[in-house]
């Protein structure tokens, strides 16, 4: 039997999942998982990439202890965020997360020299503040002169791997500095955020075999094999596992600390209206094109459970939340104020009175609320995709750990009158190991793997 490791690292945790084939199904099992969070360096919000190495490693000596040895590695993380190597290969500065606040306006200067319709006629991606382009335009100027490498979080991982330095295709789209036309670095936008095209390389399609482990690698963990490039971009790997192909009327939604609401399409769509309504053309598999919106998603709850010192379960704030359905209360889920805020359930209770609603009084209330408010964005951006694509749309396929909670599912359902298609609940996992098996000669095709995925949810 042929095991495949998929290494999903998330905003808040990370997973070594092992999968094969079993009965025409993809098995999968979660070997080793650990805690990601930030941590504050020089009063900027950083990752700790070094601890989060050393729990890759410690997840992959987990392999040998189970005596499932795997036949090749994926890596898969979130998107824009990303270190810049010297000429000793050692990281500049600190790997500051889309979370700080290094990017504020900077989005604004950057639109106001280039302009809002070249830059997205260049990439086709969703104007976000914390986009690589923005991040990378307030890097210190002496960093960026001395950077001789740059690598995405999973292209550093992988790098620290293999000793091999690759940009993967997935996951440099989200940058906002990869051009649509040619898949390649915009050398214009570089310029203008004061980089070299010289530190990046030509970005790899997912299924890439990036090399073995080095022989370092191999001593620490007790066997070898190769890294493949998966979608690295977790909402890449996502995509890929739903069960809706090219030819299906209908959306995906993967569900999580946010929520991803779009399509796949063959072609970038990159016209006013698009723009206008601030979809992104993000690089899938094959060269699939995921047109979707960054919506946020299950984050609020999370901030209100933190709130509430995890008082509750995430199943237990939905069944309060189903206590208190007489709530109507709605509120702009993608309102900036409730991206970062010292207290989540005081924000919310203050939108609601400031928009003239009924303010929540409990806990339920609050969650109800948020879960309301959540579907209600879902089916508003599922009509703007429709106007914009003139694709049909009668199903959603909702994928992710989010697609567990049944309450939003039944509001989705209930606000968008479509069919909902639940999971798979590790669609990333499952989307990392499908690649790595295509690339292996494990499955032949594409339509073989999604009727595995049929056959497992």
């Amino acid at each position: 039997m042929n095991y495949f490791l998929a290494i999903d690292i998330g905003a808040s945790s990370g997973r070594h999942l092992l999968g094969h084939i079993e009965n025409e199904q993809i098995v999968l099992e979660e070997i080793y998982r650990f805690e990601n969070k930030l941590a504050s360096v020089d009063n900027q919000l950083c990752w700790e990439v070094d601890k989060l190495f050393s729990h890759i490693i410690k997840g992959l000596k987990q392999c040998v202890f189970l005596g499932k040895i795997p036949k090749s590695i994926g890596i898969d993380t979130w998107g824009v965020d990303f270190v810049l190597l010297d000429s000793d290969d050692h990281v500049i500065g600190n790997t500051v997360s889309y979370r700080d606040s290094r990017t504020k306006g900077v989005m604004n200067d950057v639109c106001d020299q280039v302009g809002h319709r070249e830059i997205y006629r260049k990439t086709g991606i969703q104007f976000m503040e914390f986009n690589t382009l923005y991040q990378m335009s307030s890097v210190d100027s002496k960093n960026k002169q001395a950077a001789c490498s740059f690598l995405m979080i999973p292209d550093y991982i992988n790098y620290l791997l293999t000793g091999v330095k690759a940009n993967e295709y997935t996951n440099a789209t989200t940058t906002q500095m990869l051009n649509v036309d040619s898949d390649d670095w915009d050398r214009d936008l570089l310029e203008v955020c004061g980089i070299s095209r010289d530190i990046f390389s030509k970005p790899q399609y997912p299924g890439h075999r990036l090399g073995n482990l080095k022989s370092t690698i191999q001593e620490a963990v007790g066997f070898d094999c190769e890294v493949v490039l998966p979608a690295t971009h977790d909402t890449a790997s996502a995509f890929i596992a739903s069960v809706l192909d090219l030819d299906d009327d209908g959306v995906i939604l993967s569900s999580g600390t946010w929520s991803l609401l779009g399509t796949e399409l063959d072609k970038p769509i990159v016209s006013d209206i698009s723009r206008e309504s601030n979809f992104t053309n993000e690089g899938g598999y094959n060269k699939r094109y995921r047109f979707l919106k960054n919506i946020m998603g299950l984050w609020i709850v999370q901030e209100v459970s933190r709130m509430l010192d995890y008082k509750y379960s995430y199943a237990e704030l939905a069944d309060l939340a189903r206590e208190a359905s007489h709530f109507k209360s709605v509120i702009d889920v993608n309102n900036e104020r409730f991206f970062v805020s010292e207290n989540m359930i005081e924000e919310i209770s203050d939108y609601c009175k400031e928009t003239g609603q009924d303010t929540p009084k409990t806990t339920g209330e609050v969650c109800m609320c948020v879960y309301r408010s959540l579907a209600k964005s879902y089916n508003q951006y599922i009509e703007e995709l429709v106007s914009v694509t003139g694709k049909k749309v009668d199903k959603i396929n909702v994928i992710g750990g989010g697609c567990k909670n049944l309450l939003l599912n039944e509001l989705i359902e209930q606000e968008t009158n479509k069919e909902i298609i639940v999971g798979p609940v590790e669609a990333t996992g499952v989307g990392n190991i499908i690649v790595q098996m295509l690339s292996m000669g494990e499955i032949a095709h594409l339509k073989q793997a999604k009727n595995y995925i049929r056959n497992s949810i």
